[in-house]
Parts: C-alpha cells; structure tokens; sequence
C-alpha cells in the first residue's frame, strides 16, 4: 500500500482569477504544477477532484486521477475538508484500501517543492504528528483597524519594537500542504486535530496565488528563475515554429506590385538542416497566406501549413499523422496567435522578443530573436538534448523541476532528514 494519497481539490470556477487553476505559469497550468509535484513526491497516487472537463482532461494528461465532484461541493463555500473527503469515500466505496496518510495540496501554489511533501508524510507515517502542514517564516508586525479607522497592533506591543532576530520564532501558515492521519481527518472532518507540527518551507516555495497581481507576480518569477541564458535538456521528437516573427524579424517590404519580401537567417537554414539529418520532423505552421511561407519550407525541406485559420487544430492534425504525441513535442512562436497551438504541446518556447503574453506562456524563452538565429537556437538545443549520454525519461515527465526553486542548503538539510524518515 502507498503511503498516501494526495488529493488536488480544482473547481472550475473562481471569483479572484476566472478559471485560475487553468492558469499558465511557465508553460505548465498550475493544476499540472501541482500534480506533477505531487507526482514527483513519490508517496503515492495523486487524485484531482474536479467539477470542470477541461480541469479533468488536464489533470488526466499530467498523471492523476480524476474524481468528479458533486455541485454541492463547487460553490465558493464549500470547505476543502469536504472535498478531501469526498474522495476517501469514493475509493473506499469502490473497495480500495486507504493509505495511512491524506495529503490535502492546493493548486496555487506553483513552486511547491516535492521534497517538503515527501518529509511531511514521512512524518506522520512515523507518527512524529497526526498533521503537519506547510508554514514559511514571518516577523511582519500586523495591524487592523475598527470602522473609525482608529488602528491597532495585533499580536505585539506598538511601543516596543524588538529587533528581528530577537523575535520568537514566528510562522505562517502558507497553504500549501496538509499532511493529515487518515483514520483522524476521518473522524474529525477537519484538516486540524490531535498533534498538529509545522515543516518549514522556504522562499518561493510558499508563494500562493489568489489574486492577478499574484499570478502576474509568479510568472515573473518564473521567468526569472527558469533563465532564459539557461539552456533546457529539451528531449522532444519534433519540432513546430510558427513562421513570421519567428523565421523572420516580423518585418516584411513591399514593393509596388504588391509582392511582399522577409528576411530571413542563413544559420536557422543550417539548424533546420541539421534536425532533418537527425530525423525530426518539422512544421512551419502560420497564418500568412503569402507563398513566401511555402517557398521558405520548400527549401528547408521541411513540412508547412500555411494561411491556417486553425492553427491549434492544424497542429493536432499533423501531430495525429505522424503519430507523435504532443508532451514529446516543442512549439515556437512569438505573438498571441501562437497561444493556443503552444498551450498542447510539452514545450511552449518563445524567442527573445516575443509578445509579453506569450513569454510568460512559454516554458523556455529563447537567447534570440525571431530572425536573427531562435530557429538555430531552438534546433541545437534539442540536437544537444539528443547527443547528451546522460540516460533520459520519456512520456510526459518534465526535464524541468515541478518547483524550480535553486539548490541551497536548506533543500540538503530536507534531503537529510527526509533520509532520517526512511
């Protein structure tokens, strides 16, 4: 048996950010950030509890089971508890046998680190305590006010200021995660009960999302941290561009009688040839209708669909013909025309110049811009990929960590005791 089961509560509505835990960040919505971290814990099977069929289908494609919820638990006011219950009842009622622990994760929470889920479990497991749940570090001195605006300190006297560090140690409940005994959660319907024990997590891993700003905030992050100078081990089997702004520098000239000219790099010729030697397919997939587009694939010797009014549905057609699956797959584009077709594939990348939507939509952001190398670019990395001897994972696993959180001492101090529980 698993040491736990983690339950994902994901519902298709939400007032702060519509549809959030469809959101992208990274190139990863953020129900597959956290399934795919929860996967990556490697305590046990991972259930996404959903009313909504997109939420389903994602969570699916990434891993996880899928229990559908009753409406009575999808309004606003339905309590995560009842959710995480819920799916203990369908399994026992399906004759499954429950695991010692119940992991509640919330999806907004985008850099959740699996090694913190893994020592949590861990902890209940060996009866260290029958919750633990993730906090992160706070010395801020809070406030409120009564309906005159008169205000006043909570939690500490307003007319003696410790020092930080001469503070008692001061946590915050961060959301992230409730590791709970099963046979307790079960009994008391609520995630808090018998002895309760914080695991400390650190920086962006306690980052939550509940609002735009904070969405806008951890994309930032994102990028920052997944740096666009960083070159990704990217293992894919084809590669897809789209053609303007990507092949060109999204300038065209055009003389009298109408005929059109782009320009285009002699290194991004020598790339494409490169990956076709390899035996990588390759797509140039656009919606210009001019016939340079054509004309261009026709001397790169590659496959093109041009003067596409579909470009997602042009690109499930040519995906289905040659038999490729769409997570073994890279997209690269730069304007908001190339969001839909990049929202199916496993790597969303974007050259340097892209439209802002569309960086904070890619899963990696090129050196270079469109026209001047990206196609080179795009193609080195995965010819790199494919030369690395280094053994590999395929499907859908990413090569990219679920939280992208920098090695630092702290995660080796994690490592150690998580190797103390085992």
């Amino acid at each position: 048996m698993p040491l736990a089961v983690v339950v994902i509560p994901a519902r298709g509505g939400s007032r702060g950010i519509p549809r959030k835990n469809l959101e992208r960040v990274a190139g990863r919505s953020l129900v597959a950030r956290a399934v795919r971290s929860a996967l990556s814990a490697g305590v046990g099977p991972v259930v996404v509890s959903t009313d909504d069929e997109e939420i389903a289908v994602e969570a699916a494609r990434h891993g996880a089971r899928v229990v559908r919820r009753p409406s009575g638990l999808a309004t606003d006011t339905a309590g995560s508890e009842g959710v995480v219950l819920h799916v203990l009842d369908q399994l026992d009622a399906h004759g499954e046998a429950l695991p010692p622990v119940t992991v509640l994760v919330q999806a907004t929470s985008p850099f959740l680190d699996p090694l913190d889920l893994a020592v949590a479990v861990h902890r209940v497991a060996d009866d260290a305590a029958d919750v633990v749940l993730a906090a992160t570090e706070d010395h801020s001195f809070r406030w409120t006010h009564d309906a005159d605006g008169v205000a006043s300190p909570v939690g500490h006297d307003a007319s003696h200021r410790p020092r930080r560090q001469d503070l008692p140690p001061q946590l915050r409940e961060t959301g992230a995660f409730y590791a709970m005994r099963t046979t307790g959660l079960r009994e008391h319907r609520n995630r808090f009960f018998g002895h309760i024990a914080l695991h400390e997590v650190r920086g962006l891993t306690s980052m939550e999302i509940d609002t735009p700003a904070d969405l806008a905030h951890a994309r930032a992050v994102a990028a920052h941290l997944l740096d666009p100078s960083s070159a990704p081990h990217l293992d894919v089997d084809a590669i897809v561009t789209d053609f303007d702004g990507v092949h060109t520098d999204d300038r065209a000239s055009v003389a009298a009688d109408g005929t059109e000219h782009v320009r285009v790099h002699r290194g991004d010729g020598l790339g494409v040839a490169r990956v076709r030697r390899a035996g990588v397919p390759f797509l140039v997939l656009s919606t210009e209708r001019d016939g340079v587009v054509a004309a261009r694939a026709r001397k790169l010797g590659v496959d093109v669909v041009h003067g596409s009014d579909d470009k997602a549905g042009d690109l499930l057609a040519w995906l289905a013909a040659h038999d490729l699956d769409p997570a073994r797959v890279v997209y690269v584009g730069n304007d908001v025309n190339d969001l839909a077709p990049m929202s199916l594939v496993g790597w969303p990348v974007a050259v340097a110049d892209a439209h802002p939507e569309v960086r904070a939509a890619a899963r990696h952001v090129l050196t270079r811009a469109g026209g001047e190398g990206a196609v080179r670019e795009v193609c080195d990395l995965v010819l790199a990929a494919r030369d690395e001897h280094t053994p590999v994972s395929h499907g859908t696993t990413s090569h990219v960590p679920s939280s992208p959180v920098p090695a630092s001492s702290t995660h080796a101090a994690t490592a150690a005791t998580l190797r103390s529980y085992s």
